[in-house]
């Protein structure tokens, strides 16, 4: 274009004084070429500059005679730039369109010189700003069409003063304000489009007095109010939309002359009250649409009189009463939906003669009875809608012939018998949604036979057999849902189906593997095969899909290990497997799962230690391990699931050690679980967790006080704590009975009065109250080896024990010690439990210690010398009997021996503040085994001494001294009575414990 121009401008600059005679390019071409010259044109459009007059160029039209430019059509040429103030040098033009270009920019105001203008086509551009206040000089102007620009501000009154316009098109732009009202000046009218904009306002009544109005749309904009009652002097009204405004008020149309009425769109509104009969009159009506509003009252039985109505759209609204049989009348009626509302009663027979009808939606209703066997003999019925209501019956053989039948949905009724088995052959079936009903029978073996299936839901019936191959040969299928029925047999192998997004067959008996051809169906997000009889491996396959955000495989018999590929599918949310036996470890691979919020694996044989790296699903929502073998201690990463809302389930694992300090950051979870393992330590990291609703921490070896944020759950769910002994309750005031809940919870012993633990002066007389003590010992010793000897058959001791009578009656409660009396048992016997009467309640403890004849002996002396201890952590003796093959007591030995091993088991009480036969210990279930075991296999003193202490221990000196004061009471405490050093040892060994000097040097050593 810019070389033609170029060539032109040449020829006149060579040829302006040269003597012949030259034709020059008129006034009105280079009008237009100067327009063009900031256009970008297409290569189709091309313009001679050395034509004398432009009538010849394209989408250019001049007067015959004069020459003058008096049409400009460049619509539809791809055509991108500004219109141009020249534009308003064409004073003759009475056309111009330029519609379906990529115009920018503003109207130019001066287009308003361009008085000759009948027709002004602007349409499909992108121009933008106001619409010109000046255009009422277009006094000649009769079409103005500036439809779906970006126009914005408002619709100026200079426009409606244009006495002759005929039609005016603002629709799909951004104008705003209201309408004004002189829009009742539009006498010759025709068509007033203003839809999809942001105007408001009311509709003003105005606009009635537009007599020659045939098509209205005022749509998709905020208008408010009530819609005129006078629109029914507009007797050649022929659309007229409002919808999806905010108007209100009753419908006040029908009652005028409506003959020509042939479009009427109330939708989206809020209008109330019945819909009116007069619309009956209306006889031209072919759509009439109101959904969504809040219309009450019945459907007319007058639009059976509407012959030509072929739309009917009354959905969603809260009509009542029973569709009237006289719409079958309606012959021209396709499309009939009047869903979400309340209408009741049966499905008249007479629809089934619309011959036309494609579309029947009835759903969301209170409709019952069966489905009228006419319906099913409609030849052009393509969608049929019923579902969310209380249909009943079977579905006839006459359904499989409807050739043109695409989407049945049925769910949520009371349908029964058996699916006819033909369907699917006749027609391209594209929905089947049967789900929730009571069919019986097989699923039809040919639904997709005509390769259009989408959807294929037949979830929640009675249906048996297998499912068709013909499923798993659907490439087309979208979703497909089986879950809750009957079905056997194997999973179909699967083509490749990029289309499948859902699969459901949860809750069948489906058995057999799962087929590794389910990694064919590539973009899969969901699949949910649980509670079946399935067996097998996971299949590595399923690591293809890449968009699968749901996979639940639980309620099976899967077993193997969680195959590696999983870390592909990147997108996973929820991961359920549990149920199963799968075993193995938790593959490290799948830290990729990063987004995982839902992790499922309980009830497996997983082992291998809970992951070290669960820190990295830091979405989870819910984390269930239960009812594996894990083993190991729980991570302290633990700690970083901040998300971690529904549940933590550990319970069942074989965990051991304590609960990690970082469990306590958990302040968002609901349910936790960590039940039937054998963890120690307190519970104090949880009491700062105040959202739990539920707690398990049964059947572990918990000890110490039950925080005060669990108490609620202890008085509520006393079992949920059952089975650790050594959990106590803080009582206030100290000695209150009633805060012991049920009897089986112990209090716990008052706290120090300095409210944080033994202090270092505690520490140091606990050591000097020893070497005292053992100082009053030695010096009785020395009377008992001083004075006279008695005969030696008077120092011998009984073999016999206690009260025989005693003994008997314990023998008659426990029915000679049966197993169900059993309340605790370790390595070195059995405790039962015995009750005689109500107040007298016996632990009976059996030894084992056949062939050890010396070892009986010393074993009555270290009873006898327990029965005369009494210390608030050692439970009463009452009594003991020794047989041939039994022994039935906690040991000590009489004498020396005895003396040293009593003082050996109060020192470790003092310093773990633990009773001698605390059940916290395990198989250990003596203080003196307990404590050796853990320091042989820690050398950690903060394992063992009191949790009070720890504080305190931060002074290295501090806990040289509880080291030291622990060894010697391991030495006190030796099985054999010849390894326990003598009481004067025991004075010396605490002293040098005590010695400031060894303090000082003790760095040096």
């Amino acid at each position: 274009m810019r070389l033609v121009l170029g060539l032109g401008c040449f020829f006149l600059l060579m040829f302006s004084f040269d003597i012949f005679t030259v034709y020059c390019l008129s006034l009105n071409g280079k009008t237009l070429l100067s327009l063009v010259s900031n256009w970008s044109l297409p290569p189709s459009l091309q313009w001679n500059a050395s034509d004398s007059f432009p009538c010849t160029w394209v989408g250019v039209e001049c007067d015959l005679h004069t020459h003058h430019v008096i049409s400009l059509n460049l619509s539809n040429f791809g055509i991108s730039g500004q219109l141009g103030p020249q534009i308003a040098h064409l004073t003759y033009l009475n056309s111009l369109d330029l519609s379906l270009n990529n115009f920018s920019g503003t109207i130019p105001p001066n287009l308003a010189n361009c008085t000759s203008l009948h027709y002004l086509d602007l349409s499909l551009n992108g121009f933008s700003g106001y619409v010109p206040d000046n255009l009422n000089m277009l006094q000649n102007l009769r079409f103005l069409n500036f439809h779906g620009n970006s126009l914005s501000g408002s619709i100026p009154n200079s426009l409606f003063l244009i006495p002759h316009l005929q039609s005016i098109y603002l629709s799909e732009n951004k104008l705003s304000g209201s309408i004004p009202q002189n829009v009742g000046n539009l006498s010759e009218v025709l068509s007033l489009w203003l839809y999809g904009n942001q105007l408001s306002g009311t509709v003003p009544s105005s606009i009635a007095n537009c007599s020659n109005l045939q098509e209205l749309y005022l749509n998709d904009n905020q208008f408010v109010g009530f819609l005129p009652g006078n629109l029914n002097n507009l007797e050649n009204l022929v659309y007229l939309d409002v919808s999806s405004n905010s108007m209100k008020g009753t419908i006040p149309l029908g009652l005028g002359n409506c003959k020509y009425l042939n479009t009427l769109v109330l939708s989206f509104n809020s209008f109330r009250g019945q819909i009116p009969a007069a619309l009956g009159n209306c006889s031209s009506l072919t759509a009439f649409a109101a959904l969504r509003n809040n219309l009450t009252g019945r459907i007319p039985s007058s639009f059976g009189l509407l012959n030509k109505l072929s739309i009917l759209y009354l959905s969603e609204n809260r009509l009542s009463g029973t569709i009237p049989p006289e719409l079958g009348n309606c012959k021209s009626l396709e499309s009939l939906e009047i869903y979400d509302n309340q209408l009741e009663g049966t499905i008249p027979g007479e629809l089934g003669s619309l011959s036309n009808l494609r579309d029947l939606f009835l759903f969301t209703n209170h409709l019952t009875g069966v489905v009228p066997k006419s319906i099913w003999k409609i030849p052009s019925l393509e969608n049929f809608l019923v579902y969310n209501n209380n249909l009943s019956g079977e579905l006839p053989l006459e359904m499989s012939k409807l050739i043109q039948l695409k989407n049945v949905s049925l769910y949520n009724n009371y349908f029964s018998g058996i699916i006819p088995q033909d369907l699917g052959i006749n027609s391209s079936l594209v929905q089947l949604d049967f789900t929730n009903n009571n069919f019986s029978g097989t699923i039809p073996p040919h639904l997709c036979f005509g390769k259009q299936l989408k959807v294929l839901n037949m979830g929640l019936n009675n249906l048996g057999g297998g499912i068709p191959s013909d499923v798993g040969n659907c490439s087309s299928l979208k979703r497909l849902r089986l879950q809750k029925n009957n079905l056997t047999g194997v999973l179909p192998e699967f083509v490749n189906n990029p289309n499948l997004l859902f699969m459901d067959i949860s809750e069948n008996n489906i058995h057999g593997t799962i087929p590794s051809s389910l990694g064919n169906c590539r973009n899969l997000t969901s699949i949910n095969l649980s509670t079946n009889k399935l067996t097998g491996v996971i299949p590595q396959q399923i690591g293809k899909l890449s968009n699968l955000q749901l996979l639940n495989l639980s309620h099976n018999y899967l077993e193997g290990p969680l195959p590696s590929q999983l870390a592909n599918c990147t997108n996973l949310f929820e991961m359920d497997v549990g149920f199963n036996s799968l075993n193995g470890s938790f593959p490290a691979s799948l830290r990729s799962l990063a987004g995982l919020s839902v992790l499922i694996l309980r009830e497996n044989r997983f082992t291998g230690g809970i992951p070290p790296f669960l820190s990295v699903f830091d979405k989870l929502s819910e984390l269930q391990l239960g009812g594996n073998l894990f083993g190991g201690n729980i991570p302290s990463d633990i700690g970083g699931l901040q998300n971690l809302i529904y549940a933590l389930n550990l319970s069942g694992n074989g965990l051991i050690g304590e609960l990690p300090f970082w469990m306590g950051k958990l302040v968002r979870l609901q349910i936790l679980d960590i039940s039937q393992n054998n963890l120690t330590g307190t519970l104090t990291v949880l009491n700062g967790i105040h959202s739990l609703i539920e707690i398990n921490i049964s059947d572990n070896n918990f000890s110490g006080p039950v925080p005060e944020s669990l108490m609620s759950f202890l008085n509520s769910t006393p079992s949920s704590f059952y089975g650790n002994p050594g959990l106590c309750v803080i009582c206030h005031p100290p000695g209150n009975s009633s805060c012991i809940t049920n009897g089986i919870f112990k209090a716990c012993d008052p706290p120090p009065v300095s409210g944080k633990g033994l202090s270092k002066l505690q520490i140091a007389m606990i050591a000097l109250g020893s070497s005292i003590f053992c100082v009053l010992v030695v010096l009785g010793l020395g009377f008992i080896f001083l004075r006279p000897k008695r005969p030696k058959q008077e120092a011998e001791i009984s073999s016999q024990g206690g009260s025989s009578a005693l003994l008997k009656k314990l023998m008659e409660a426990t029915e000679n010690l049966n197993q169900r009396f059993i309340i605790g048992s370790g390595a070195h016997g059995t405790v039962y439990k015995a009750t005689l009467g109500e107040e007298k309640v016996f632990a009976i403890k059996k030894l084992s210690l056949a062939g050890q004849k010396a070892r009986s002996k010393s074993m009555v002396r270290e009873i006898q010398t327990l029965g005369k201890i009494r210390h608030r952590n050692l439970v009463k003796l009452q009594d003991f009997w020794l047989r041939r093959d039994h022994e039935n007591a906690f040991t000590t030995t009489r004498g020396k021996e005895s003396d040293v091993y009593s003082y050996g088991v109060v020192l470790l009480e003092l310093i773990t503040r633990r009773q001698a036969l605390d059940s916290s210990f395990g198989e250990e279930t003596e203080i003196v085994g307990w404590t050796r075991s853990v320091w042989g296999n820690s050398q950690n003193i903060k394992r063992i001494v009191d949790p009070n202490l720890e504080e305190e221990l931060l002074d290295t000196s501090i806990m040289e001294q509880v080291v030291s004061l622990f060894l010697v009471a391991l030495r006190c405490a030796e099985k054999e009575t010849n390894l326990r050093p003598t009481m004067r040892e025991v004075v010396k060994q605490l002293i040098d414990a005590n010695s400031p000097h060894r303090n000082k040097c003790t760095g040096s050593k």
